[in-house]
């Protein structure tokens, strides 16, 4: 759907990109991570062609990034781009013509989603009169009235209560699953473990990681493993060349701890030693998470 090669942008004395490529596939949802000052936004601007880069190139579909594609794509930004004395029901309708509806075509357009997301009620309503939720829901639905194949969603939780980010999860599952192809940027890890096909990482203007969600979390596992158990006897020794425990602590089945087994030895070795001194009662392999991964290598080169 996607493709971004070699991206180079430099503002006075400062490089925000520096020839960055990242492939996004045809009806994904792709995760664009980065600390803030990463480059994310630079990039995101690029592909609405709001700046243009110095050097590299964008395609969509195989074609380059032209004016043309600008009613292919729907952007939601993490400041709000909406006139806040202006009607909602008539700044829609602005913002749906903008991106190449007839009026009649939008106006029926609108009236769906705003039954959708429960606000029907709003069409007079001015944007400064709603909270920064409410705000949120309707640049939401300004974002993907026009039926985008592209959606570009920067920070979309932002101002949520945790129902509304339920419902707004869905709606992007929803377009999702009906063909749209998403870029998804936030803070927010447990989002992009459950909603991201693919990430990339950017860090101080470069991509330092990408791949595939679970194939990323795979290449970090560590042979760390959390166990759970009941001891026969109160003067437990665990002290072995097998693990290392990096913690324990008592639990309400018994006592937990958290081991790294030694390279020469596996799991089987670990309840070898365990079984004969205590009773396991759950014994589960820690994968660092999507967050972990990214506090890792964004630390390492700070």
């Amino acid at each position: 759907m996607l493709s971004i090669r070699n991206i180079v942008k430099q503002y006075a004395n400062h490089r925000a990109l520096d020839d960055v490529s990242i492939e996004i596939e045809k009806g994904s949802i792709f995760g664009l991570l980065g600390p803030n000052g990463a480059g994310k936004t630079s990039l995101i601007r690029i592909i609405n062609q709001i700046t243009a880069p110095d050097s590299g190139e964008i395609l969509i579909n195989g074609e380059k990034l032209n004016s043309s594609h600008i009613s292919q794509i729907g952007y939601l930004p993490e400041e709000r781009g909406l006139y806040k004395k202006m009607e909602i029901g008539e700044q829609m309708l602005y913002l749906a013509q903008l991106k190449g509806m007839s009026k009649s075509e939008a106006t029926k357009k609108i009236k769906y989603w705003f039954e959708k997301m429960s606000m029907e009620t709003w069409w007079k309503k001015k944007v400064e009169d709603l909270s920064k939720g409410m705000q949120q829901k309707v640049q939401f639905v300004a974002t993907i009235v026009h039926d985008p194949q592209l959606i570009i969603l920067d920070e979309p939780f932002s101002g949520f209560d945790p129902v509304n980010v339920e419902i707004i999860t869905k709606e992007i599952l929803d377009l999702n699953k009906n063909g749209a192809t998403i870029i998804f940027s936030t803070h927010r890890m447990e989002s992009v473990e459950k909603l991201c096909d693919n990430i990339a990482l950017i860090h101080k203007s470069h991509k330092i990681l990408d791949g595939r969600v679970k194939d990323i979390k795979n290449s970090y596992r560590n042979n760390t493993y959390r166990i759970e158990f009941s001891a026969h006897n109160s003067d437990l020794n665990l002290e072995t060349e097998i693990f290392e425990i990096l913690e324990q602590k008592e639990v309400e089945e018994g006592t937990q701890i958290t081991i790294k087994i030694n390279d020469s030895r596996n799991s089987n070795d670990v309840l070898a030693y365990l079984i004969p001194k205590v009773q396991i009662t759950q014994m589960n392999e820690v994968i660092p998470s999507i967050n972990d991964i990214f506090i890792q290598n964004v630390t390492t080169l700070n």
